[in-house]
């Protein structure tokens, strides 16, 4: 990406393009479905709070973890494989600032359709499933909020916000091409996958540690120290 809009490169090798699809996805299958395991996280932590620690253990979330990539993963690679079968005989030029999954099928003139399908079944595990599972656990952590008395109510509402941020952040640029389809001006598809694919891993360290006490502590420190030497 930085080769692409930096240093204006636009040409990319064959074995280079296949390689940066695989890794493209395969992260941002990655992130969207460590989103899953977060709103898990967050459904047991408010809706079953006195089982937290014996459901939520370091084993039962790397097991979660580990079985849901291994499925993406396997699912690229025979994606990636029905792509590299394919012969380009037509236009070569991807509007994308990476290899993109999408589109690419559809410059080759022989047979497409497994990578054809596969365009439908990557959103479906990385896109449109995720986000179903995360809007019902919220559903449910939202039910159990209303039976809470207020106090507690805001505080377990607290624990939600990051996770929610980096949901949005992360889902909302692709659900809005999604929805707009071919209708979307090429340049602001460009933006929208840029934004989902950037966005969360340069936040995810502001917002996690501006929930920790240490980090809270230091800022204020700082902000002391700086009054301190304008007086």
């Amino acid at each position: 990406m930085i080769d692409t809009f930096l240093f204006k490169s636009h040409l990319i090798s064959f074995e280079a393009c296949m390689t940066n699809m695989f890794f493209v996805v395969e992260f941002i299958a990655m992130q969207s479905l460590t989103l899953i395991v977060l709103s898990y996280d967050r459904y047991v932590a408010i809706c079953s709070p006195l089982r937290y620690t014996e459901i939520v253990t370091n084993k039962s979330i790397l097991v979660i973890t580990v079985i849901l990539w291994l499925i993406v993963g396997t699912a690229n690679l025979f994606s990636a494989g029905f792509m590299s079968r394919l012969s380009y005989c037509k236009s070569t030029v991807i509007h994308s600032y990476f290899c993109d999954h999408g589109p690419m099928p559809h410059l080759a003139c022989n047979d497409n359709t497994p990578s054809v399908v596969m365009n439908w079944v990557l959103p479906v595990m990385v896109l449109w499933f995720p986000v179903l599972f995360i809007t019902g656990t919220y559903m449910c952590i939202g039910r159990a909020l209303l039976k809470i008395a207020a106090s507690e109510r805001l505080k377990a509402m607290k624990t939600c916000t990051s996770h929610l941020l980096l949901v949005s952040v992360f889902y909302l640029p692709i659900l809005i091409t999604e929805a707009m389809g071919s209708a979307i001006d090429k340049n602001t598809k460009i933006i929208n996958m840029s934004l989902s694919t950037l966005m969360p891993p340069l936040l995810n360290p502001f917002i996690y540690s501006l929930k920790t006490a240490e980090f809270k502590e230091s800022i204020k420190k700082l902000y002391r120290r700086k009054i301190h030497i304008t007086v």
